[in-house]
């Protein structure tokens, strides 16, 4: 579990491709001073298992899954990603709850100066933006955000300098590609209300029926 509150950018030293999967290696100067072997830490929005420690190079094996669902398999030596060890117990939850799996990739369709802002328009599949609500979190590549807009294929987030200069969001191009994961809530909620209660608790119709009278859903 994550906060969407990165830690660092780290440089990708090298994406070597395997019979099955690849193995990733990023440099980090602070996050890697307390990251040992077994560690979960999330790249990029990716939940990654640490594998390897020399110094400050990590080293991660991504499976085939993951190169498929998510936007690690186009990295090469040199660009960065965003770092953010997984959630203490004990630890500030200042984003939002973060579960590191990729609901899908999506893409940067404009980015425009608003005062010493960014606003960015997002492309995405409407089995995220459908789980997105203006005012509510989003994780773009691993960073917590405030959702703006959405539509049926878009959505929109504001960028302060501060979050375009501490994580990849500021350099991302138009057409560039970004990692999503919706809000964990929306998921659940949804899925609830798309008749998943009825596997689950055997179904509640009268609730349903309540809530739909008081105008909830």
């Amino acid at each position: 579990m994550f906060t969407g509150l990165i830690s660092e950018m780290g440089d990708v030293i090298s994406l070597m491709r395997k019979r099955s999967g690849a193995s990733l290696t990023v440099k980090a100067v602070t996050l890697q001073q307390d990251a040992v072997i077994g560690d979960s830490i999330s790249i990029s929005g990716a939940c990654l298992t640490v594998t390897n420690r020399r110094g400050d190079l990590l080293t991660f094996d991504l499976s085939e899954e993951t190169l498929r669902s998510t936007n690690l398999g186009e990295l090469k030596g040199g660009d960065k990603v965003n770092l953010e060890p997984s959630l203490r117990a004990d630890g500030k939850l200042g984003g939002h709850f973060v579960t590191g799996h990729v609901d899908a990739v999506g893409k940067v369709l404009s980015k425009t100066v608003v005062g010493d802002t960014l606003k960015i328009v997002i492309g995405a599949p409407s089995d995220v933006t459908g789980l997105l609500v203006g005012k509510g979190s989003v994780a773009v590549d691993g960073i917590s955000l405030t959702v703006v807009d959405v539509s049926e294929d878009t959505f929109s987030i504001v960028i302060i300098p501060h979050t375009a200069a501490v994580t990849t969001i500021g350099l991302k191009g138009i057409g560039e590609t970004v990692n999503l994961e919706a809000d964990i809530i929306g998921k659940y909620v949804a899925r609830f209300l798309a008749g998943g209660r009825t596997k689950a608790t055997g179904g509640d119709d009268k609730l349903m029926q309540s809530l739909t009278k008081a105008g909830y859903i």
